[in-house]
């Protein structure tokens, strides 16, 4: 599994969690404004990710990355506000933040390292 691959499968994980916690959400606590906004930028980070594997350029690429990172950081907002509204519990937002904090690593470490090589 290439470094590609690895950004996308952490990415469509994450997307998945986002996904299963955006239903947990509607259907158990009937919270449908906030968690929406979460479900649009969790989801958001690995569609543009997936999208800068096709990039037309290393600018494109950079680009890409550069809006999965504001998406990520984002969500990482809408799950503050989920959790000290009370809509999250510790452990579930603990997980969500680790792997939104994860993905934010990486992405800012190859668009540092993208822009080195193209100063």
């Amino acid at each position: 599994m290439g470094e590609n691959d690895i950004k996308v499968e952490l990415s469509e994980q994450f997307a998945l969690k986002i996904v299963n916690c955006y239903n947990s959400l509607c259907n158990e606590k009937k919270e449908y404004i906030m968690s929406k906004q979460l479900l649009r930028s969790g989801t958001s980070i690995g569609a543009n990710i997936a999208e800068s594997l096709y990039a037309e350029s290393d600018d494109d690429f950079v680009h890409k990355l550069k809006i999965a990172q504001k998406e990520a950081s984002e969500t990482r907002f809408w799950l503050k506000l989920l959790y000290r509204s009370g809509y999250l519990h510790d452990s579930l937002y603990a997980m969500l933040n680790r792997d939104c904090d994860s993905i934010l690593r990486i992405l800012t470490s190859i668009i540092k390292t993208m822009k080195n090589k193209n100063p």
